[in-house]
């Protein structure tokens, strides 16, 4: 019998029906047996090696000078075919069985991996966001280009202006804020579950998980200074309830955003409402006169918007299953529209008395409220369809046009007139999580969180993908990050930027590159 040759990290071994095999072992270690390979062992379970290629065996025998790198560099460039129960590790070069053997205690799930691949790309993602350059939205955009183009009459006034704000999104970092609070307790115990801002961002209403069960919320009060910070105060009065908050909306009830349009479900033996509070009510002065507090017994409900055209003053609309209610809150008028099927998703145009709904079926279909309720459906205006359930709809400025997201991660822009898509927005993740998206038509962006728990902004224009933000924590199902952007955040002398509650912290991507952190507050600012 012939002995084994480790000079330079090979063995020929002969068999019977010609040909050789052959092959290195990094630290010279004993080769593995045939019936070894195919069933291996070591500190991370059993594993086996892949396949080798006929012609790739003849091509390394006929070089025997290859050395051991270029030998495991070939083997990890080709493509390893997948084996049931398997998964292929490029660094180590293995299989390792993924189900449990009778030898091994550690067992891997693809689940483990993933999560494993999805925290590893995200930790390279917020170190590639700590770099003070960030990679243009898209070739050869930057800020000295754009001018340059604009001096000499080769951009148009709005486009230099949508451009500029494309490499402004992509040069945001990140910042933590810290929540004050005239309260001895600490208001940032609790994980964040929702925020919305007003029209003027000046307030953000706030709903936190408690740890007992329930939420509680409140608002937020910003303001920046002349110096370019930006300062929160989270205010006393807090209010706790045992329900779960499903949706929620600003009204204009005495002035605009006067109040706030809450869904509340039912938990036990509470019914579910919908709850019209003034916003004084948590404010940390004290009014003599709240303003009008309504509580609406309508269960189940899981879509709220409120009508800002003047014909159809203090009306608001709910979406339930297989229904709609659109009720005056001051008289208590109630018309009701009977769908097939859940409206998840609501909001009212401005100029028209017009409610477009979004339905789990994936239909989307609009109200004019001008017209009675009927039960053929002839009431609605006008109606399409997406493929998934439909979590947000946003009418833009024009009217004639309506985004629309669903639980297929799918988001289009619609012209309503014709009811065809006109424009898709790639990228967005979801598969089964009711996420919002927000539209920030001045500076022409589109924002949307993903069940990946990634921020995506997008061109409102062409669909162009600018910037995915990864979460500052590891993502979960139930730590989906909360966002408001806005181009003037803490009012009209406020700061433009991206606001991001998640887990109990609350993290701000300013415009300004030189943001400063922590700044003191000046007497008298806004």
């Amino acid at each position: 019998m012939k002995k084994w040759n480790w000079k330079e990290g090979q063995r020929p071994y002969k068999r019977r029906g010609g040909g050789q095999r052959h092959g290195w072992y990094r630290g010279n270690r004993q080769r593995l047996t045939q019936d070894e390979q195919s069933s291996g062992y070591n500190e991370e379970g059993p594993s086996i090696r892949p396949p080798q290629r006929r012609n790739e065996n003849h091509q390394s025998t006929s070089s025997s000078s290859s050395s051991p790198s270029s030998s495991s560099s070939s083997k990890t460039s080709s493509a390893a075919p997948e084996l049931p129960g398997f998964y292929f590790d490029l660094d180590k070069n293995r299989y390792f069985r993924l189900l449990p053997g009778h030898n091994n205690c550690n067992p891997l799930t693809r689940e483990q991996l993933k999560e494993k691949e999805r925290e590893k790309e995200r930790n390279k993602m917020l170190a590639e966001d700590e770099k003070p350059r960030k990679k243009a939205p898209r070739k050869g955009l930057n800020t000295s280009l754009l001018l340059q183009k604009r001096h000499l009459g080769m951009l148009p006034e709005n486009s230099y202006c949508r451009l500029v704000h494309e490499v402004k999104v992509s040069g945001m970092r990140r910042h933590q804020l810290e929540i004050q609070s005239t309260d001895n307790s600490n208001p940032n115990t609790d994980n964040f579950r929702l925020i919305v801002g007003d029209s003027a961002c000046e307030r953000v209403f706030t709903v936190n998980d408690v740890s007992h069960g329930g939420c509680k919320y409140g608002i937020m009060n910003f303001s920046s200074s002349s110096r370019g910070s930006l300062s929160v105060e989270m205010c006393d009065n807090l209010y706790f309830t045992n329900r779960k908050v499903n949706s929620i909306c600003w009204a204009s009830v005495n002035y605009p955003d006067s109040h706030v349009l809450l869904c509340l479900v039912g938990a036990a033996d509470t019914p579910g409402c919908v709850s019209l509070l003034p916003a004084s009510l948590f404010s940390n002065s004290n009014p003599d006169q709240p303003g009008m507090l309504c509580s609406f017994k309508i269960s189940s409900a899981w879509s709220c918007a409120w009508c800002l055209n003047p014909q159809f003053d203090k009306t608001f609309s709910t979406g339930l299953s297989r229904r709609v209610i659109v009720k005056d809150a001051e008289t208590g008028r109630t018309q009701t529209y009977s769908t097939g099927s859940d409206v998840l998703a609501q909001q009212f145009a401005l100029r028209d008395p017009v409610l477009f709904n979004g339905c789990r079926s994936g239909e989307i279909f609009s109200i004019d409220l001008r017209q009675r309720g009927r039960r053929d459906q002839s009431w609605k205006a006008s109606r399409f369809h997406q493929e998934s359930a439909i979590t947000s709809v946003r009418v833009l400025q024009d009217e004639n046009y309506l985004l629309a997201a669903d639980m297929l991660g799918q988001i289009k822009l619609w012209d309503v007139r014709a009811t065809k898509p006109v424009q898709e927005y790639k990228g967005h993740y979801n598969e089964h999580a009711y996420l919002p998206i927000h539209v920030n038509e001045p500076e022409g962006l589109l924002l949307a969180v993903g069940q990946d728990c990634y921020t995506r902004l997008w061109s409102l224009k062409d669909g162009h993908l600018l910037r995915t933000i990864p979460s500052p924590h590891p993502a979960a199902n139930d730590m989906i990050p909360s966002v408001v952007f806005s181009s003037k955040l803490g009012g009209c002398r406020g700061l433009p930027g991206l606001l991001m509650a998640v887990k109990h912290d609350l993290y701000y991507f300013p415009y300004n590159t030189d943001y400063q952190e922590g700044e003191e507050q000046p007497a008298g600012s806004v």
